[in-house]
Parts: structure tokens; C-alpha cells; sequence
């Protein structure tokens, strides 16, 4: 058996919820790049 699919307005907030997190985390990671960058720069 297959569960039943939600409805139509449920995946488009959890599609939604879920592009926000990507966009968090790829913000996240971002920020540590540069971060890392910056220690380079600022230790020579």
C-alpha cells in the first residue's frame, strides 16, 4: 500500500519551508568561506 499524497497547498509550504532552509544553509556556508578567507588575508 501507498500512503495517501498530501494536498496540493501542504508540498507547496513545505517546498517553500525547504527552499528557505537551503538558502539558510548555503548562507551559512558562505559566511564560513568568507570567514576563512578573511583569516588568511588579516594573518599576512
Amino acid at each position: 500500500m501507498t500512503a495517501p499524497l498530501p494536498p496540493a497547498d501542504d508540498l507547496a509550504v513545505r517546498r517553500k519551508r525547504a527552499a528557505r532552509m537551503a538558502l539558510v544553509i548555503g548562507a551559512i556556508a558562505l559566511a564560513i568561506y568568507i570567514a576563512f578567507i578573511a583569516s588568511g588575508v588579516v594573518a599576512k
